[in-house]
This record gives C-alpha cells, structure tokens and sequence, in this order.
C-alpha cells in the first residue's frame, strides 16, 4: 500500500514537472526565437519614443481626421479606466431587430454621410470580436482624401501604404483583403516626423 502511494506521488510530481514547468518553459523559450519574438510578444509597436503604439493584432481607436479610422466596436479593449487595457472584447449580442441596435447603425451611417463618407459595411457594422485590427481596401480608400487633406500630402503618397499593409486572403482563400490601420497610422506619423526632421 505505502508502495503504491509513494508511486503515486512521483508520478504526480513527475507529471507536474513536464505540464507545468518543462513544457510552458519549452513553449516560451521558442516563442522568443528570433523569428517568432515579435509574435509571440503581442506584435506590439513602439513610437520613436520607444512607448508602446499599439498591437498589430488588436483593434485601436483613432479618431483624429489625420488617421484612418477603425471599425467601431462594442468595447474598448484597449481604452479602459485610466487608459489601461481591459482585456475584454465581444460583441453587442443585439439581435437585428432591437432598435439600440438599428439607432446605432443609422447614426453611424449619418456620421459618414455628414463627413461626405461613403458608409461601407465595416466602417458601420462592428465585428463580432471587437478587436478586429483591418478594414477593406474600399473603406480605405474612402477615407483617402479626408487623410491626405488633414496632412497636407498629397493622396499618391497614400496609396502605396495603403497597398503595402493590406494583409491577403488567410491561406489565400479564406475572408478578404484587409487594411491594417495601425500599421498604416503608424507608418504616416513616422513618415511625417521623418518630412518635418528634414525641413
């Protein structure tokens, strides 16, 4: 009986070892191979001065007329008390019928028209997550002129940007192209810094 006991009980602390030390230290430890770091670490980019920008993989909020702007979204993952990230996201769970829902959609809608935006589905309707990071070519594109205009560039200066952080179909078949905002907004501040450094 003892016997099996203490058998038992190296069984357990050898399973503990592997599941809970050896292997999380393994997964983490190729996690920040030179290929994988940057993934593995959130895919977080740094301003010039080295703060935390945003993740490439999280919707972030923009709302100034010198940015792309996002898809809208439920909840502020990364916006919450004291601009700490709230780690949540989801959905409104809505169903299409509720008027909360269609008054949100409407107002969104007379928002763009306002702003003499075309109102396209990823610009009014938010993403089941609440995270997601892309929108359309098309949604960009018609954002274009509002950018250039608030920068003082013009809109030829754009597009190539906005062609370079465009992510493809995944696998090359599933979903559709999408425009990375952060990057994209990250990449006009730096090239704007860069203009007025050379001045």
């Amino acid at each position: 009986m003892l016997r099996n006991i203490l058998k038992a009980i190296r069984i357990s602390i050898v399973l503990w070892l592997l599941t809970a030390i050896i292997y999380p230290l393994l997964i983490f430890g190729v996690g920040q191979l030179p290929f994988l770091k940057d993934k593995a670490n959130g895919s977080i980019v740094y301003n010039l001065k080295n703060q935390a920008y945003g993740s490439t993989l999280i919707g972030q909020v923009f709302t100034s007329d010198k940015y792309f702007h996002p898809r809208p979204s439920m909840v502020r993952y990364s916006q919450g008390k004291q601009g700490k990230p709230t780690g949540v996201s989801g959905a409104s769970n809505l169903a299409p019928t509720n008027p909360k829902l269609i008054n949100r959609v409407i107002e969104t809608a007379n928002e763009l028209r306002d702003e003499n935006l075309q109102p396209t589905a990823d610009l009014i309707y938010t993403s089941a997550s609440g995270l997601d990071p892309h929108i359309s070519i098309k949604s960009a594109r018609i954002q274009l002129e509002r950018v250039a205009r608030a920068r003082n560039i013009k809109q030829e200066e754009i597009i190539p940007l906005i062609n370079r952080f465009t992510d493809s179909r995944f696998l090359g078949i599933f979903g559709e192209p999408g425009v990375n905002v952060l990057r994209l907004n990250y990449t006009l501040d730096l090239n704007e810094f860069n203009r007025k450094q050379n001045q």
